[in-house]
C-alpha cells in the first residue's frame, strides 16, 4: 500500500491543491454572501429566494464536496511514508487548523439553514467578521506548511 501512495503522490498532492482552493473559495465567498443576503435582501423578495438558492448550492455543489476531497487527499498524503515527520510540531499545528476550518464549514451550513427558514438572526457586520477566521487559519496553515518552523 505504501509503495501504491509513494507512486500517486504526485496526483494525490494536485488533486489536494484542486480541492483546497475550491473549498477556500466557497468558504471566503459564502459569508460574504450571507452578509449582503443580511443587509440588502429582505423577506418576501425574489432575491431572497434567489440568495437562498445560491447559498445552498455553493455549500452543497462546490464546499461540501471539496472539503471531502481535501480531506481524503490530505489524509492520505500523510499516510504517504517519509512526507509527514509527525515528531514535530508543525503538522499538529496545521492539523488543528484544518479541524477548525472545517468547523467553520459546519458553522456555515448551519448558519445557511437559518437562512433558508428565514431565521437569521446575525448582522451583516458579524458575517464579515466572522470571514477574517478562515484567511488567519490559511495563513497559519501556509506557514506550516512551507516554513515548517517548529
Amino acid at each position: 500500500m505504501t509503495d501504491f501512495l509513494i507512486f500517486l503522490y504526485p496526483v494525490i498532492k494536485s488533486l489536494h491543491l484542486i480541492a483546497v482552493i475550491s473549498w477556500m473559495a466557497g468558504i471566503f465567498y459564502l459569508p460574504r454572501l450571507f452578509a449582503r443576503h443580511t443587509e440588502a435582501i429582505h423577506l418576501g423578495e425574489s432575491t431572497n429566494a434567489l440568495f437562498k438558492d445560491m447559498e445552498r448550492k455553493l455549500l452543497k455543489i462546490i464546499m461540501n464536496p471539496a472539503m471531502i476531497v481535501t480531506w481524503i487527499c490530505g489524509l492520505l498524503m500523510a499516510a504517504t511514508p517519509g512526507i509527514i515527520d509527525w515528531t514535530a510540531i508543525w503538522p499538529w499545528i496545521k492539523l488543528l487548523c484544518i479541524i477548525t476550518m472545517t468547523w467553520f464549514h459546519i458553522w456555515l451550513g448551519i448558519r445557511r439553514k437559518e437562512f433558508e427558514i428565514d431565521q437569521n438572526s446575525r448582522s451583516g457586520k458579524h458575517f464579515k467578521l466572522m470571514n477574517e477566521v478562515p484567511t488567519v487559519l490559511m495563513i497559519i496553515i501556509i506557514i506550516m506548511v512551507i516554513l515548517r518552523p517548529f
